[in-house]
């Protein structure tokens, strides 16, 4: 490839090569042993036999196979392709992986990365170093790699980073991954040369992750997958990122509905009357679903009170078939809360301990909670019952899946504590795809204490994902574009909080965050003034006129001056295009400036919402 030619998707297909490390063989010298097994004496063994535009055929002369497949995804904004790895044992001894890198493209041009920061509640924040800050420059004589490893451990898989990276040249060319990844993962950059790089990701390694996997002869295992792609820019490769993903979104929930989610309402404490009076002040206002939250179940604290799944009684006379009942009576959707995977100290099978989850030989305990052995057959037989026949009998048409907190590195089992904590997490995402065999029109969302399963193998089995636990903080608007880079907004639910003492500008400023997802209400709707519901209604109709630029659309800027997620400061502006019409999204923070409206000069507004004229104020402009 000529240094003065554009890099591109061709280039890098063309460095495209496994990157395995097998126990027995030796590691990487060049002192790059105990930063990566990349670049191993295993991988040096294999070579190319056979090649075509779905499949590279490797074979290491040892009886051992690698397959990588490549499948391309043409969507509206540019090509991805979907990129995975099997490993073939066909040697007459068993064999132990180290490392099984699911994709591995050498020659990468860059001068910086780009990756994307996460904590509880601040998700999403971009960013951006050249190579030079990051110390991966090439050593004088190009013999030392350098290397920059990151990633995650444990169930949660958005924490600290998202399994993206993004390594951008100065000719604007930037090569991207996203990587399927729902339990530990781990993405490497590494630098023998100046300005190119070897980039490889996947499940972790064993020095990185615990993650050890043996091959019995005749044996197989495929990687999770990654979306690689090259764009001209870091958005638009975000847009070709996102849409290659397909998920399985319910017929139900094509239209970009509206949701009410209760809990900041009730906080963990719903009842029939309550949950009544919230249905009767949504009737006719055009709310799709409306979301029974956590503490229907158990006595008390809900939060140690889950595993056991019996109706609390006292709130809820009957069970809960006649609140769902009532719901649809008002025109809405029934949905309900579960964590169905986490068993908590009140549960009468927290002590239970043949089902759940070990490490060492004892129930892995985390905080007041352990987790269900979801490969267990009797595990998943009891949440057949208590889960989906509770959704059957009841008739909830949704069901908001939260998950609270994470296994860790591992757990026990028959391979490498990674490889077992992987095993377990695939089995959950086994039941989430029967939940929709047995329900198919069930509207499911994923949640994780916010946004800590942001990623596309679990995106792709719901319908909607919540995007962060900051329910109510000034940094919601930042957060939500922030994640335009990794979720389709179609499916990034952002709350809107209302609460009856809020300005009208302090209910524009939330509805206008909810502009940048879909949109759930939530908060003191029954106590909101008829003056406050007019406004609320303004927004709403907004939101309706957006729903096929959010849903369709490409996000084309997103500008932020706030380096704070705690005390934002400035402006920020975010546009997302479909067909020639655009939505603008304006929000104002602290310290914030009279914006900059020459975007909107010589064009046709369409329709407004609200005014940014002053701090923490919003407004929406659709224009062409």
């Amino acid at each position: 490839m000529a240094q003065n030619s554009r890099y591109s998707i061709e280039d890098a297909l063309k460095g495209l090569h496994p990157e395995v490390k097998l126990l027995k063989d030796p590691y990487p010298g060049s002192f790059a042993n105990g930063l990566t097994m990349c670049e191993s004496e295993s991988a040096r063994l294999f070579k190319l036999t056979e090649q075509n535009d779905s499949v590279d055929v490797y074979e290491d002369g040892r009886g051992h196979k690698i397959l990588i497949r490549k499948e391309r995804i043409d969507t509206p904004f540019g090509t991805a392709y979907k990129v995975s790895t099997e490993f073939i044992n066909q040697d007459e001894n068993p064999c132990t992986l180290e490392m099984l890198a699911s994709f591995a493209v050498s020659g990468v041009r860059a001068s910086r990365l780009h990756r994307l920061m996460s904590f509880w509640s601040a998700e999403g924040r971009l960013k951006t170093e050249t190579l030079a800050e990051l110390h991966l420059e090439p050593s004088w004589n190009r013999w030392a790699p350098r290397v920059e490893s990151f990633g995650n451990l444990g169930s949660m898989p958005v924490r600290r980073y998202f399994p993206f990276l993004a390594a951008e040249d100065d000719s604007g060319s930037v090569f991207g991954v996203q990587l399927y990844a729902p339990s530990s993962w781990q993405l490497q950059a590494i630098c023998r040369q100046p300005n190119t790089l070897l980039i490889a990701g996947g499940l972790p390694d064993r020095d990185f992750g615990q993650w050890t996997k043996t091959l019995a002869p005749g044996e197989s295992f495929v990687t999770p997958s990654a979306l690689i792609s090259v764009q001209d820019s870091l958005l638009k490769l975000s847009s070709v990122l996102t849409a290659a993903q397909r998920p399985d979104v319910s017929s139900v929930d094509s239209d970009m509905g509206i949701a009410f989610n209760e809990y900041c309402t009730t906080w963990g404490n719903p009842s029939f009357e309550r949950v009544k009076q919230i249905a009767d002040s949504l009737e006719g206002r055009g709310i799709k679903y409306l979301v029974i939250d956590a503490g229907w179940f158990g006595k008390d604290n809900w939060w140690d009170s889950t595993g056991d799944w019996e109706v609390n009684e006292k709130r809820f006379p009957g069970g809960m078939k006649p609140i769902a009942d009532y719901i649809r009576s008002k025109g809405m959707i029934p949905g309900i809360w579960f964590e169905l995977e986490s068993v908590s100290v009140r549960s009468k099978h927290f002590n239970s301990a043949e089902h759940l989850v070990k490490r060492d030989g004892l129930p892995l305990t985390v905080g007041s909670r352990r987790f269900w052995d979801m490969e267990d057959p009797w595990v998943k037989d009891y949440l057949r019952e208590r889960v989906i026949g509770l959704l059957k009998s009841c008739g909830f048409g949704y069901i908001k899946i939260d998950y609270n907190d994470t296994m860790g590195a591992g757990c026990d089992g028959p391979d490498g504590i990674g490889e077992n904590l992987r095993r377990k997490v695939e089995a959950t995402k086994d039941f989430f795809r029967e939940l929709k065999r047995e329900l198919p029109e069930l509207v499911i969302e994923s949640c994780s204490s916010g946004g800590h399963r942001l990623e596309p193998s679990m995106l792709e089995l719901c319908s909607q994902a919540s995007f962060s636990d900051a329910h109510e903080p000034s940094c919601i608007p930042i957060i939500a574009a922030n994640l335009h880079r990794v979720v389709r907004p179609s499916q990034s639910q952002i709350w809107a909080v209302l609460r009856k003492g809020d300005s009208d500008k302090r209910i524009a400023y939330s509805l206008c965050a909810g502009l940048l997802g879909r949109l759930c209400l939530s908060g003191d709707i029954p106590e909101l003034s008829l003056e406050q519901w007019s406004l609320v209604s303004e927004g709403l109709s907004f939101y309706r006129s957006a729903a096929d630029i959010i849903k369709y659309g490409r996000t084309e800027l997103i500008e932020c001056s706030s380096d704070s997620y705690d005390r934002p400061t400035g402006n920020q502006l975010l546009i997302r295009e479909l067909n020639g019409t655009r939505l603008a999204v304006i929000h104002r923070f602290g310290e914030s400036a009279t914006p900059d409206y020459s975007f909107l000069e010589g064009k046709n507004i369409i329709s407004r919402f609200s005014s940014a004229d002053g701090d923490f104020t919003a407004e929406a402009v659709i224009y062409r």
